[in-house]
């Protein structure tokens, strides 16, 4: 069987991981030139967590993970205004949850695939023909494909999701945030951060750091907008939007790259009523896009992966597979959907009183007796582990009734 991949993200790479373990020819495009560099902090736990567990991930994760000991809200003067225990909260996940950098999540995956899959980076897909027992495709490089699967892992503002089932209007569901990532190298920075995430404690906009183990420094943004459009200057914006902000924001901000190595998008949420037509199918952000209010999208976006691709082998043919797919994965996702637009007044308040709100919870979350309530909050209400959604190990880890 061979499939074709359409994004070498977190989702494509995860399920290029699964379909050559299972004996498949893959190849994986991307339209960006090399992989991405740019981008944030993440939480890995939960299902994604036990999908990694599955494919043998967690050794390599851990060696790249990071130490956070808190996150911190601070004032103008850099003065902590609220705290999150975060050694607390991996105890409350029994241990199994990781702090890493998104795109080095996507370098253990690719080192896994690289070498049993082919990649081609600076190449996507230029049209699409679906057939009864097969999909007719040319890439941007004129290559001509006849594939048993495509699969449309190209993020959030998906080409496959539109060419298959139409313009993104139709399925993004914009959020009213703003997003910006990017790295930089700032010693006295670096020293003030330590081993937290420090974040402003603002309305409407903030600023978070986290300190890198190469000794520079993670910056990540997020600001209110009513108009769902990137603008053409993104650096730019980013420096206005931000510089009303203290502490060390103000240096933070001289330090933003050009657009070319910054990291920038819309906060939103993608649902598309079907996520398969014929022998192409939607995969990670391009269908199931969760936003970062909701967070566990990489999370997800693995466990999404490691579903389909234990389906792709166990079921009895491919249009059956994406079917169950579906079925077991959609409510999964809706889950989390209405969990972080439910969270999104709390992830960046929109007022002094909803800020004081949020200092107020965060301070009542830390006494004594309410481990249980934070541990729930973790996983909400989606399955807690793979074995909910039917998994099981036999002689490896399948996929039986879900």
């Amino acid at each position: 069987m061979r499939a074709l991949i359409c994004g070498a993200g977190i989702a494509g790479l995860a399920l290029a991981q699964r379909l050559t373990a299972h004996g498949w020819a893959v190849t994986v495009v991307e339209r960006t030139p090399r992989p991405r560099e740019q981008g944030y902090m993440i939480d890995f736990f939960g299902l994604g967590y036990d999908a990694a567990e599955a494919m043998g991930l967690l050794p390599r994760l851990r060696e790249l993970a990071y130490p956070i000991e808190e996150v911190t809200y601070v004032d103008a003067a850099g003065r902590p205004r609220a705290r999150i225990d975060y050694v607390r909260g991996a105890r409350l996940a029994g241990g199994r949850l990781l702090t890493l950098m998104r795109p080095d999540l996507e370098r253990v995956l690719r080192e896994q695939v690289a070498p049993v899959a082919e990649l081609r980076f600076g190449c996507t897909v230029a049209s699409l023909e679906p057939r009864p027992d097969s999909v007719r495709v040319v890439l941007t490089d004129s290559t001509v494909m006849e594939v048993d699967l495509l699969v449309g892992a190209d993020g959030i503002h998906s080409s496959i999701r539109q060419m298959v089932f139409g313009d993104e209007t139709r399925f993004l569901r914009y959020l009213g945030i703003h997003t910006a990532a990017y790295v930089f190298e700032d010693p006295l920075i670096r020293r003030r951060i330590g081993n937290r995430y420090a974040l402003t404690d603002t309305v409407d906009r903030a600023m978070g750091f986290y300190g890198l183990r190469d000794g520079r420094v993670a910056a990540f943004a997020v600001h209110r907008d009513p108009v769902p459009a990137i603008p053409a200057d993104t650096r730019a914006a980013v420096r206005h939007s931000y510089s009303s902000l203290g502490w060390v924001v103000p240096q933070a901000l001289e330090s933003c790259p050009p657009p070319s190595e910054l990291y920038y998008d819309l906060v939103a949420q993608v649902e598309v009523p079907r996520w398969h037509r014929g022998r192409v199918v939607l995969l990670g952000d391009a269908c199931q896009a969760v936003s970062l209010l909701a967070g566990q999208g990489a999370s997800l976006a693995v466990a999404g992966a490691y579903v389909l691709g234990e389906l792709l082998m166990t079921e009895s043919s491919v249009e059956d597979a994406l079917t169950r797919y579906e079925q077991a994965w959609k409510p999964v996702v809706q889950a989390k959907q209405e969990a972080g637009r439910r969270s999104a007044q709390w992830f960046l308040p929109a007022s002094r009183a909803r800020l004081w709100l949020r200092r107020a919870s965060l301070t009542l979350a830390a006494l004594p007796g309410w481990d249980k309530i934070i541990g729930a909050s973790l996983v909400g209400k989606t399955p807690q582990s793979l074995t909910e959604l039917g998994a099981s190990e036999g002689a490896g880890v399948r996929v039986g009734e879900i």
